[in-house]
């Protein structure tokens, strides 16, 4: 495929770093809405527990793409903040107490940790953890990775895969948890409702565990990414009057998909989920409306129907591991989810082209962007300049 994100090569990872890390990095920092500027902040540094990650790419996502259009995020970032979140690179400082990893090796450290001992953690929902602890600044040059995260959820990552792919972690550790929680078997039919990068990585996943998946999208190249990923049918909503049917229509008598997993976060499509699932059948609402949306269910199909409903958010260790473990055996294509490259300067320019890719066909094929913080020379249109607030 083909983006016109511009395109950096992956960069080299030195062989060695000095004993001292630099004072000043260039990072992206979050001001507000769409208000995104690349500046110099101070180098961060390895407490108790904790190591100093040299990035090597960092990769967009839908909720970094939510934090840019909004200025902001509820429960992780208030600006001026770094910001960023799926990320791989080298330890290049390693603080007191860490025996695990050392200066130089190849880490993918995870965007949250749970505490292990709440409510929740304590009834194996890590991922609902009262005092769940997340770690933003990924588009930066360095990132500090707190100790509880790289207790519990940093991983080393062989030299055969390369550190873009490994960052594919975190996204894939959702799409998995979605896909898990939704009690599949081998040989059922699962429609997943959206062609963004988490659904498609549903489709991947479903279709790798033998399901028989069908892919509801709106675009072309969505659709033509969704059939490389191993789905049996393909619906696209711009051709055609009626998915709910036509979905229904590819299933033994009309009778339905054993699973549906909406992955828009529209009220309609949460609606065409529902519709889509047979009698005794699961829906997933995987996707996140915003606050306050509301949806219209006929309680009388919910209940006759004998219908499971239910949601998943984020994810767990446990589940890191195992969406790590599926890349690392070369089953999982991470190559057809990274379709561009860019230098950090570029940042806001790949921002606008994400929010803008269902505009033309040209856009129409961005998935993630792996950006290179270390590659790239400052550009006079996206000017280098000291931090004027203080930043975490």
């Amino acid at each position: 495929m083909h983006s016109t994100v511009p395109q950096v090569a992956p960069p080299a990872v030195p062989a060695a770093f000095p004993e001292t890390l630099p004072e000043i990095m260039y990072a992206a920092v979050l001001y507000g809405q769409e208000d995104v500027r690349i500046q110099q902040v101070p180098v961060p540094h390895a407490g108790p527990g904790e190591v100093i990650v040299r990035v090597a790419a960092a990769l967009t996502c839908g909720t970094d793409l939510k934090v840019f259009r909004r200025g902001y995020h509820a429960l992780m970032i208030q600006p001026p903040a770094l910001f960023g979140h799926e990320l791989s690179g080298v330890v290049a400082q390693v603080g007191a107490g860490v025996t695990s990893f050392a200066v130089g090796d190849r880490v993918v450290p995870i965007n949250s940790a749970p505490c292990g001992e709440c409510y929740f953690c304590e009834r194996s929902q890590e991922n609902l953890c009262e005092d769940l602890l997340f770690n933003n600044g990924a588009y930066a040059e360095y990132i500090r990775i707190p100790a509880r995260i790289v207790q519990k959820n940093t991983m080393h990552v062989p030299a055969f895969i390369p550190l873009e792919h490994a960052a594919l972690t975190e996204p894939l550790a959702c799409a998995l948890h979605g896909f898990e929680a939704s009690n599949p078997h081998p040989g059922d039919t699962i429609a997943v409702i959206g062609g963004g990068p988490l659904g498609l990585m549903i489709m991947h996943v479903a279709a790798l565990a033998g399901c028989q998946v069908i892919a509801v999208v709106k675009h072309d190249a969505q659709a033509a990414v969704a059939r490389s990923l191993g789905v049996a049918h393909v619906i696209q909503t711009t051709r055609t009057e009626d998915a709910v049917a036509d979905v229904r229509s590819l299933t033994p008598e009309q009778r339905g998909v054993d699973i549906a997993i909406e992955a828009v976060a529209l009220p309609e499509t949460w609606e065409q989920a529902v519709a889509m699932v047979r009698n005794g059948g699961i829906v997933n609402f995987f996707g996140g409306p915003e606050a306050g949306t509301e949806v219209r269910l006929d309680t009388n199909r919910l209940h006759y129907g004998d219908l499971t409903l239910k949601a998943t958010f984020h994810h767990t260790p446990a589940i890191c591991r195992r969406a790590f473990e599926l890349i690392e055996s070369g089953k999982f294509q991470s190559d057809r989810f990274i379709t561009g490259h860019a230098a950090l300067a570029d940042l806001n320019r790949v921002f606008t082209q994400l929010l803008n890719r269902g505009a033309s066909p040209t856009q129409g094929n961005l998935i993630k962007t792996a950006v290179h913080p270390h590659d790239g020379l400052p550009h006079e249109d996206h000017p280098h300049q000291p931090a004027t607030e203080a930043v975490p």
